[in-house]
């Protein structure tokens, strides 16, 4: 007898359809699985033959043939465990039901246990989408799939388990006590976490002075640009980096899918949808295969764990060139494209590139009476980064150190709950606008879309034409000006760019290779 079961497998961010088929038949006793396995599934073969052993079940000495289906998708991971189980105890007729409806995931252990796994979220998701009715997941990954509706979704503590509600077709006792007290008490503390962030004083009222480096954070912040924070050490490069987050725009339902799929293939969702855009700081000595994403089957690297949110390098000169130089692709198609022997691959990588930088090695330019760099430490500093990378960061923001009366002044700064209120207002501005496009942000308009969208009137175009011959941009800086004089115009409430929008995103336009200013 031949027992098909649904599964599935992740490639890179696809989730492919999967059979497990099982046949047991007379001859000399193997145990032996086909289908383009990968290490990891065949060794599984142990774990499942004692854990249905420990569960009270013997295997009779047969020829045991387990085929994953199609053969020709490699397969990787430890969530086939409990489909083989499942699979094999149908084919001896341990298990008397239909599971043509059905799905099952999960890996287990040696005494019959079902261990979570990752990936959950986008598997139950394409389950409902193919129109299977029931999910049999581990219990501890039920939380991930609070909100999808019209699919099943069964937390499994173990095999035994598992079979009593197969065999009696009782599910809805066992429904009722899937979101565990430990998952109501990790959704209490993720709801608790999303609410105000002021930890650690982490909130743009603690900020003082830098007027300027507040208001570019808030313009990166409502149309999604790159931003370049430039500064001596102790001018608050820092703080404004950990604080943006505090005043990112909310996510739409569509964002949260999108955010909460790339983290549970990560292992990193803990409960329902993400609800808290992700902020990803690598180390300057990080590789390119951890920020592209890496292995024989390609994993999300830090540019995807950032989609949807900030990907933050601090000393960004003291990046590897191939690291900073990987940054152009993503940054122009905003999407990352890994080719290996076993395919091609593609990661989301729609992110704030946030990048901080001293003025020179020691720090210190232009303050002389603490700067020794000669004018050639400077410029080959500065040279650390490429034209082409710089050209893809919209706004740059040079920081003077604060001064004592600023510190010690009772001006009461704005926090991030009030810019954050303009932020999101201005993003609403853009999700109407674009509400029939395939973009929702003025960071991501492209070609066509920048003339329709940032239209200027005759004395506006006069001064672009002017600043364009005259610093001599290349067609992505003038756009990239474009861009951000329409999220300035989005902040204030405007329809139209005006003069006064086109010149302050001027103001911030990014320094020339070699150059500060």
């Amino acid at each position: 007898m031949v027992c098909r079961i649904n599964c599935a497998a992740i490639t890179g961010m696809d989730v492919l359809p999967v059979v497990v088929e099982t046949d047991i038949c007379n001859g000399l006793p193997s145990f032996d699985m086909v289908g383009l396995l990968s290490s990891d599934i065949r060794e599984s073969r142990q774990r499942v033959r004692t854990a249905i052993r420990n569960s009270g079940f013997l295997l009779p000495p047969k020829r045991i043939t387990i085929n994953f289906s199609p053969g020709n998708i490699r397969k990787t991971g430890t969530y086939f465990d409990l489909p083989v189980a499942v699979s094999i105890l149908c084919s001896l007729e341990i298990l008397q039901c239909v599971v043509d409806d059905k799905m099952f995931v999960g890996e287990l252990s040696l005494d019959g246990r079902v261990v979570p796994v990752n990936g959950i979220f986008p598997i139950v998701l394409y389950a409902f989408e193919r129109g299977i009715r029931q999910c049999f997941v581990p219990m501890q990954n039920v939380g991930e799939c609070e909100n999808i509706n019209g699919i099943q979704v069964i937390g499994v503590e173990n095999l035994n388990q598992l079979i009593m509600m197969l065999n009696t077709q009782n599910f809805e006792e066992d429904r009722s006590r899937c979101v565990s007290s430990e998952w109501k008490s990790m959704k209490s503390a993720e709801d608790n976490q999303s609410g105000e962030t002021n930890d650690e004083g982490r909130d743009f009222k603690y900020i003082k002075g830098q007027v300027q480096a507040r208001k570019g954070a808030e313009i990166a912040a409502a149309g999604m640009h790159n931003l370049l924070l430039v500064g001596a050490p102790g001018t608050g490069k820092s703080a404004i980096a950990k604080a943006m987050p505090t005043i990112l725009p909310e996510m739409s339902k569509d964002e949260m899918i999108e955010v909460s799929k790339i983290q549970s293939i990560a292992g990193n969702l803990k409960g329902s949808l993400t609800k808290k855009r992700p902020f990803r700081s690598p180390h300057h000595s990080t590789t390119v295969t951890a920020l592209t994403g890496g292995g024989v089957i390609p994993k999300p690297g830090e540019l995807t764990l950032a989609h949807g949110g900030i990907l933050y390098m601090d000393e960004f000169p003291e990046f590897s060139r191939s690291v900073m130089e990987t940054l152009r692709q993503p940054l122009e198609d905003r999407q990352v494209v890994v080719s290996r022997a076993g395919g091609t691959f593609c990661f989301p990588a729609d992110f704030i590139l946030l990048a901080a930088m001293n003025p020179c090695r020691c720090g210190y330019y232009p303050d002389r009476n603490k700067c020794n760099c000669t004018e050639k430490d400077i410029k080959n500093y500065l040279e650390k980064i490429s034209g082409p990378v710089l050209d893809r960061i919209d706004l740059c923001i040079h920081m003077n150190p604060v001064s004592f009366w600023e510190i010690k002044s009772n001006h009461q700064e704005e926090s991030s709950a009030q810019i954050r209120e303009r932020v999101n207002q201005a993003v609403h501005i853009q999700r109407s606008r674009y509400r029939n496009e395939k973009f929702r942000y003025n960071g991501q308009l492209q070609g066509k879309y920048i003339e329709k969208y940032c239209r200027l009137e005759k004395e506006e175009e006069n001064l672009i034409r002017e600043v364009y011959e005259k610093m001599k941009l290349s067609v992505r800086s003038y756009e990239k000006i474009l861009k951000v004089s329409r999220t300035i115009a989005d902040l204030k409430g405007k329809e139209n760019i005006t003069v006064k929008e086109l010149a302050e995103a001027i103001s911030y336009k990014v320094m020339e290779k070699g150059k500060i200013a």
